[in-house]
């Protein structure tokens, strides 16, 4: 749920950064009279049950989120749709067609790679966060894929194990 909430934070993060023409602390690139003026906290619904967030804001109050609407509360469609979107590889160019089918969110190439690189080291974090040593119960279990690799198909399997702690 946590995550989540990072999640989106990144993301709206990106889609300001997106919007002013630089990224946060490079006034180097800045190439307008807006700037970034802090944050607001909003309470949204989501699968995960309800989740805090900062929206960031602009100066001159031109910032309309996409991901996250203005006014909008609910949210539980788009978790699972991003998580999905990320856990199958989908290219930015797939990202950018589904969020206009599903949400009409009209995202560019370079804010979607924006996001997704603001992504990933949540992403590795999670990874490699750290175990419980015991695990009441514990599933395995593997999906095989056919693959494309140095011009040949081969079969992969992608392994999963999910524990349930004590």
């Amino acid at each position: 749920k946590e995550q989540f909430g990072e999640l989106i934070e990144e993301m709206l993060e990106s889609e300001l950064d997106h919007e002013l023409g630089y990224s946060k602390y490079d006034y180097r690139e800045k190439e307008t009279t807006n700037s970034r003026n802090g944050k607001r906290e909003k309470q949204l619904r989501s699968n995960y049950g309800n989740i805090e967030i900062e929206v960031p804001r602009d100066r001159e109050g031109e910032f309309e989120p996409q991901i996250v609407k203005k006014n909008q509360r609910d949210i539980s469609s788009i978790d699972d749709q991003v998580l999905s979107m990320y856990a199958k590889g989908m290219t930015v160019r797939d990202i950018q067609a589904h969020l206009q089918d599903l949400y009409g969110v009209d995202a560019s190439p370079t804010l979607i790679s924006g996001i997704t690189d603001k992504i990933v080291p949540l992403i590795k974090e999670w990874q490699n966060r750290p175990l419980s040593r015991v695990y009441a119960h514990v599933v395995m279990d593997a999906v095989h894929y056919k693959v494309r690799q140095d011009g040949r198909i081969v079969n992969k399997a992608a392994y999963m194990a999910i524990g349930i702690d004590l």
